[in-house]
This record gives structure tokens, sequence and C-alpha cells, in this order.
């Protein structure tokens, strides 16, 4: 249904623009500061010379080092019933036992190193550069912060200011904003990213990339969109990486029209306002950006491809309620309860043929079965590059999934037992059959993904 509602509000805004392009705004537009500060007050930029040099250092060489180890891959994702493989490459970093989900696709954390880890990894260099990502994470959760404590300053001020673009010779100032006062535990629940998620282009390697669509803004590495499945009001923080030298580094053209199509941007547009100009950060090497508060969920955002090779480190509050390895291991417990005995031979019996008990069941079987064993594997082997973490949860999981099915067959040997009413086999199937019918059409629908 949101899906559906999405593409619905795209094709609409399509046919009112017909074939004009929507006003967007660069820093060489006299009314870009001014822009931004009313309609975008939550968007925050930091430019590199603001961040710590050897921080710098070791996050880029963080990257090059995952890089070189093939860490990065492709997501096969799935988009109105298709599948599609992504012009970005990824990995997911982050606290041990967390999953992070987008487009139908399951990503699982290759654990940062946090205290009490015992995460061990394929190579050193792999683990520094867990360890790098887990340090630039506190380092942006400090920031992230400090931004939302001034946001709430100067809302309590009723202070107007201009965007925080904090360079060398910038002070740092906050922003006017709706925000409204939140606690300081609320404030660092907002900055508590447990997962970043790591970016990889090669713009000169892609044969084709979408055309931005309603402003001209040139080629898209990353389509609009708001960011998936996070804790409500949560900050997003970017650190972006492009790999030009700094001697190649190139300033806006003035005589250019719009954004320079050879320097990565940041887009973003009030969902669905067609009377708002939009706005193209340039990103530069190192520069960080901060979507606050409710950005995320009132603002798109879409990243411009430029000429060089660039990384990225998106650091997220993943919303993780039934993301975690604890979560469905947990579930898993709760279906295995009904059994009351193992034979040899792998069959069971039940302790309980009430409907609640046996509809769980067989809704946490599809659980397990769709949203983690097959999520899993159907990366392949990608998450072995780095680390052995998932492989003995994943064997722990599938040892109960093969009891859930034993489970499944012990209903339906109790269906058939002589003895049993028809009232209370209809009743037994009526409570599991919605749950098999699921299970039948998605292992068909998997099976044809597989193929």
């Amino acid at each position: 249904v949101g899906l559906a509602s999405f593409l619905w509000k795209k094709l609409r805004l399509l046919e009112e623009l017909e074939d004009t392009w929507l006003p967007y705004l660069t820093p060489k537009d006299d009314e870009f500061y001014q822009q931004w500060q009313l309609k975008y007050p939550k968007l925050i930029l930091r430019e590199a010379a603001s961040v710590p040099e050897l921080l710098h250092k070791e996050v880029q060489q963080a990257f090059l080092t995952l890089h070189k180890h093939g860490c990065f891959f492709r997501d096969l994702v799935r988009i109105q019933g298709k599948d599609l493989l992504t012009p970005v490459s990824r990995i997911l970093i982050g606290n041990p036992g967390c999953t992070y989900k987008y487009l139908n696709t399951r990503l699982f954390t290759v654990p940062w190193p946090v205290k009490g880890s015992d995460a061990k990894y394929n190579e050193a260099e792999i683990a520094a550069a867990c360890q790098t990502f887990l340090k630039l994470n506190s380092y942006l959760q400090v920031e992230t912060i400090q931004a939302l404590e001034e946001l709430a300053a100067k809302e309590k001020a009723n202070i107007d200011a201009v965007p925080v673009c904090i360079g060398p010779d910038f002070p740092r100032v906050g922003m006017g904003s709706s925000f409204d006062g939140h606690d300081e535990i609320d404030m660092k629940n907002r900055a508590a990213y447990n997962v970043t998620l790591l970016n990889f282009m090669d713009p000169q390697k892609m044969p084709y990339l979408k055309e931005e669509p309603y402003f001209g803004m040139g080629k898209m590495a990353v389509s609009w969109h708001h960011d998936e499945n996070l804790v409500d009001r949560s900050a997003v923080a970017v650190y972006s990486y492009s790999c030009e030298g700094p001697e190649e580094e190139s300033e806006d053209d003035p005589q250019l029209e719009g954004r320079d199509p050879d320097i990565w941007h940041v887009g973003f547009k009030i969902s669905w306002d067609i009377e708002t100009p939009g706005l193209a950060i340039p990103l530069h090497q190192g520069d960080c950006y901060f979507m606050l508060d409710d950005l995320n969920a009132t603002h798109q955002h879409c990243v411009l491809a430029g000429l060089p090779p660039r990384f990225s480190s998106t650091h997220r509050v993943a919303e993780c309620s039934t993301g975690t390895l604890e979560y469905i291991l947990q579930r898993c417990q709760v279906a295995l309860q009904n059994v009351r005995e193992e034979a040899d031979n792998g069959e069971i019996s039940l302790k309980s043929l009430e409907s609640v008990v046996l509809k769980q069941g067989e809704e946490i079987h599809n659980e397990v079965e769709f949203e983690w064993l097959r999520q899993y594997w159907f990366q392949g082997s990608r998450y072995k590059k780095c680390t052995d973490w998932w492989c003995q949860p994943m064997s722990q999981l599938e040892e109960m999934w093969r009891k859930m099915e034993w489970l499944t067959s012990a209903v339906l040997r109790e269906v058939k037992r002589e003895g049993v009413s028809m009232e209370q086999k209809n009743e037994m199937l009526t409570s599991i059959l919605a749950a098999i019918t699921t299970r039948q059409n998605l292992r068909r629908e998997w099976h044809a993904r597989v193929r």
C-alpha cells in the first residue's frame, strides 16, 4: 500500500510538471542560504576542515581497506515485484546481531568491536576498519547530540539563525526549528546510532544512471527516498569521501547553470511539494551532513553522482525491535515450547492443539524462514568475507526451523488421526491454513528469485 501510494504521488507530480523543471538552488544562488534557513532548518552540513584530521585519515583508509578486501556488494532488492541490482555497493557494520532491512532486503551487520563482543575477523585490517567505523560512530553521536541541543536552545530563545555550515572560519551556530524541547536522554536516544550502512560507487564504471526527474539535477547514484526502518524522529549522520585528491578539487564554475556535474551532491526537497525550491549541496572529501529530528520523514533526499569514485558512511538508529538475533531466537523458543517430546527419527508430539498456539507457531515458522534464513543465504557467502560471526547463529536458526517443519507435520498428523472430531479437525486446519498458504506462495516466489 505504501509503495502504491508513493508511485501514485510520483505519477501525479510528473503529470503536473509536464515538460518543465522545478527550481532548485546551489550555493552559487543568492537565496540559497535563506531558503535553507526557512525550509530546511534541520539539515546541517559540517565541512571537512571542522573534522579532526586524524579521524579523516583513519576513516578514509578504512574505506579503502574494505574495498581492497572485496567487502562491498551490490544488493539485489525487490521493487514492484522485480529484482533489481542497486548501482551502489554496500556493507552494513554495527552492533553484533543487528540487521537493517530496506526494499525487502535484510542486511546483516559485520559487527564492530563493542565492549563484550567476541567477533573474530578474517583479516587484521578488516578488524581495524570496523574499529575505525565504531570510532567515527562515537564522534558523530557527540556531534549530533550537540546539534540537537543547539536546535532546542534556539527554539527556546525563539531565534532564527543561518543554517549550520561549519568550516574552519565559520562559527558554529544553531538553526530555528520546531524541535519540541525533549530532554537529554531523548536526545541521546535519537543519536544512538546502532548501525552504519557503508556505500561505494564508481560512476565511470556504471553504464547507466537515472536522470533526476523533477529538477533536472543530472545523474543520480541514489534516487529520491526517505531512509527506511529507523526509530521515529531519530537522526541520520553521513560522512562523505569522494576519492579525488585535494589538488584535483575544483570550485563551482560561476558560469555553469545548476550544479556542477563533476562534483558529488546531496539533493533535498520537501516531499511532494512543487512550490519550494530544492537544494543541491556539494559534497567534498570528508564533508559530513546530519538530518535531524523529523527531517527524514518530511523531506526526501537523493545522491547526485559526480565524476570520481565515492564512499559514504551513513549512521542510523535502526528500528530493531524485530530485527536482532536475540529477538528471533526468542521467537523460535516460543514456537518450540509446544514440543512435548522428540523421537529418534525427528518426529515430535505436541503439548497443545489450541488454535492460538498452533497459529502462532506457524507464523513464527514463516518469520524465521523468510525474514532470516532465506534472506541470509540468498545473499550468498558475502558475510564470510569479513567474519564468521553469523555462521553459528544461522546454524542454530536452521535447526530450530527444522523442528518447526516437524511441528507442522505433527499438526497434520493430528488432523488425520482417527477419533478426532470433524469440528476439531476444522478448527486446527483453520488456525494454520493462512500461514501455510503464505509459506507455499513465498517459497514459490523465493524459488523464482534464486533462479
